[in-house]
């Protein structure tokens, strides 16, 4: 695998504890694309639940900066779960290391999961933001679209076929899962790290889409137009 440069690594590798400090004074929000005409409106508020944010900590209120300089906005998902430290650290700390941390499938490959697995859930918030994800990382807007639609239809390697088989299997029936879908991923060279890898990304944003539903949760507006 290539040499990571500092900014390939996770932007947050360990949350640490610390008195409460109030949320950073951002500038306005400064969104790559323009998003469609009626989209901010639309997908107003966050979420459907009256949840008061509290003060971020001071590794939070860091990173919110830092999504701010290097986004352009805060991702809705954290702004959701800012009303309790307690949630919004642990979270953040999972997220990055599973799609940002060491691992033998790329940050793309990860992303695929993330938009499989969503698809199969119907979750707008993930289809939104991780569609996007997948269009800027593979440079292919059609594989993005493929992807949220039916990853089936995808012009996809033997690998990210059976990557995604797999998690999609996971997710719609994890109690049918064997040794045999096991032996698959292997045989298309995927090691048994890859296949945890695989696997906790799957059952991460299982989690996440079903949270995003239950509070209908709205993404970004920006995502709707990036990478396109």
């Amino acid at each position: 695998m290539p040499a990571k440069t500092s900014k390939d690594m996770p932007i947050l590798r360990a949350i640490k504890g610390g008195k409460a400090a109030p949320p950073p004074k951002l500038g306005p929000a400064k969104p790559v694309v323009k998003p469609p005409t009626g989209a901010i409106a639309d997908d107003a508020p966050v979420t459907a639940l009256n949840l008061a944010p509290v003060n971020l900590s001071p590794a939070m209120a860091a990173y919110f900066k830092k999504c701010q300089e290097r986004l352009g906005f805060v991702p809705n998902v954290l702004l959701a779960y800012a009303f309790d430290m307690a949630k919004l650290e642990p979270f953040v700390a999972m997220y990055n290391d599973l799609m940002l941390g060491d691992s033998g499938l790329s940050k793309l490959e990860r992303e695929m999961i993330a938009v499989a697995v969503s698809s199969q859930n119907r979750c707008y918030y993930c289809l939104s933001a991780h569609g996007a994800a997948v269009r800027r990382y593979s440079g292919n807007p059609l594989l993005g679209e493929h992807l949220v639609m039916n990853y089936r239809v995808a012009r996809l390697n033997k690998r990210q076929r059976a990557m995604l088989d797999f998690a999609v299997k996971l997710t719609a029936s994890p109690g049918s899962v064997e040794e045999a879908d096991r032996e698959r991923l292997r045989r298309v060279g995927l090691t048994d790290r890859d296949i945890w890898d695989i696997s906790a990304v799957a059952g991460f944003f299982n989690m996440s889409n079903r949270i995003a539903s239950a509070t209908d949760m709205r993404p970004n507006a920006a995502y709707h137009g990036q990478a396109r």
